[in-house]
C-alpha cells in the first residue's frame, strides 16, 4: 500500500527499540522506551506560506533521523510500524 502525506507531514519507518540493556538484561515490553529513530520513507509536497508560495521539505525519502519522542501519529499499514508527523517535530538526520 503506497502513503503520501500532505503538506509539510512526513512518513516515518520507526525502528525497533533495543530488547537488551548494554549490560545484557532483556527488557520487556512494557519496560522498554519509545523508540525515537526511524527512516523517512514518504515526504509531503512542501509547506504552504501565506502568500501561497511552496517551500519544500529539507528531508528526502532514506534519511534516517531523530524525532521527538510524543511527536506525530502512530498508524499501522501492512503490519509495519509508521509514524505520520510534520518535519518540525524531527531533531536531527542521523549519519
Amino acid at each position: 500500500m503506497n502513503i503520501k502525506p500532505l503538506g509539510e507531514r512526513i512518513v516515518i519507518k520507526v525502528m525497533e527499540s533495543e530488547e537488551k540493556t548494554k549490560s545484557g538484561i532483556v527488557l520487556p515490553d512494557t519496560a522498554k522506551e519509545k523508540p525515537q529513530q526511524g527512516e523517512v520513507v514518504a515526504i509531503g509536497s512542501g509547506k504552504t506560506l501565506d502568500n501561497g508560495q511552496k517551500v519544500p521539505l529539507e528531508l528526502k525519502v532514506g534519511d534516517r533521523v531523530l524525532f521527538a519522542k510524543y511527536a506525530g501519529t502512530e498508524v499501522k499499514l501492512d503490519g509495519e510500524e509508521y509514524m505520520v508527523m510534520k518535519e518540525s517535530d524531527v531533531l536531527a538526520i542521523l549519519d
